[in-house]
């Protein structure tokens, strides 16, 4: 990780951490659109936080006598900055981002842990890329295009981005900094005219003359696509109707504040909710024990262990049940799982023993610290 770190000249840190869980202070907050804003945190003693782009916190707030956890994307560099950014979009009725936005202002605290995520230009590196994103999907894309900035990579970066109104751009000003300095060849499509501003740029949704109007080159470059489900299931149909190769496309989605990352096009899904039945003869069942809780229960080899408790009556630390956040990770005393997680857990834990009950079915009789 620390390879895509380049630290500011004149710059000291009395250390770096590439893996945090503690409290994080707030240093700032900056107003980027009418109901998006940038929050920016410090580390306990001034220690700088090593990260990919891409990468995201998972927060963790104590709201209405309960705690909730989401997973935010860090939007800004890890080369320049020592203390990480996350970029949060007001959702209505959404608990967490209306507290951020209402609540928190510089001097307070939260907790946090992280960095998790493999969606990072780190892992795929190019000479050519294709960032592709939707509202606040941008966030993760920023970070990788600031990045490329930042450490002078040279890439070719072609930017597409589709917003509801100009008033919803997200970074615009950034953006355009990028495109006026070469960084990036930028695109901004607005479906609508904002109450104050006629759009004069590409109209509509993002589509398949759009994109190969972005970028001709499409299916040579490394693409990565960020945004809701709407647009990324289109964005997936365009790059399967192209034959884009599924090795080099990269998507991650945002679902009620939590970031996922569905398959890439032409993929199979292998994730919570598609159980893969197979050929319909009866599945094999396994027990699990919970060592503390002395809990024994059965769990078919198509159930993951989280939903299989649950089914029980079981009530374990969980939050984007999709392999993503790590809430619920715990130790595998015994036993083997098949384990497709969305980056919420690193490869060092899993030689420790640990593993991600939501996203987690057995292929043996298991015991667990729980």
């Amino acid at each position: 990780m620390t390879d895509m770190l380049t630290r500011t000249p004149g710059t000291t840190s009395p250390e770096w951490v590439e893996e945090f869980a503690g409290v994080l202070t707030c240093t700032a907050v900056t107003d980027i659109t009418h109901d998006v804003r940038s929050f920016s945190f410090a580390l306990p003693g001034g220690a700088g936080l090593l990260f990919h782009p891409g990468q995201y916190l998972t927060l963790q707030l104590d709201l209405d006598g309960g705690t909730v956890e989401r997973c935010y994307t860090i939007s800004s560099s890890p080369a320049l900055s020592a203390g990480p950014t996350i970029t949060v979009k007001r959702v209505p009725g959404g608990p967490v981002s209306n507290w951020l936005h209402d609540h928190l202002r510089p001097g307070d605290v939260l907790r946090a842990s992280g960095p998790l995520g493999v969606f990072s230009t780190a892992h795929h590196p190019s000479r050519r890329y294709l960032l592709l994103s939707a509202g606040s999907g941008i966030t993760p894309l920023m970070s990788m295009v600031r990045d490329l900035r930042d450490r002078a990579d040279g890439a070719d970066v072609v930017f597409v981005h589709c917003a509801r109104t100009p008033a919803d751009i997200i970074f615009r000003t950034e953006l355009a900094e990028l495109a006026a300095s070469g960084v990036a060849a930028v695109h901004i499509l607005c479906e609508e005219d904002s109450p104050t501003e006629t759009w004069e740029g590409p109209r509509g949704r993002l589509t398949l003359p759009a994109l190969f109007g972005a970028a001709p080159d499409l299916l040579e470059r490394e693409v990565f696509s960020c945004g809701p489900p709407p647009f990324m299931a289109a964005v997936r149909e365009h790059l399967t109707l192209v034959a884009a190769d599924p090795a080099r496309c990269h998507e991650e989605s945002f679902v009620l504040g939590t970031a996922g990352a569905p398959p890439a096009p032409g993929a199979t899904p292998s994730g919570p909710g598609d159980p893969s039945l197979g050929s319909g003869t009866a599945p094999t069942t396994y027990t699990v024990e919970f060592l503390r809780s002395g809990r024994v229960l059965e769990c078919d080899e198509h159930t993951t262990v989280l939903s299989a408790a649950a089914a029980a009556g079981m009530s374990l630390p969980s939050s984007c049940t999709e392999g993503l956040c790590g809430t619920c990770k715990s130790t595998l005393v015994s036993g083997e799982v098949d384990m497709q997680h969305q980056g919420g857990i690193r490869a060092r834990e899993v030689a420790l023993g640990k593993f991600l009950p939501c996203c987690s079915r057995p292929r043996s009789d298991l015991q667990v610290d729980a």
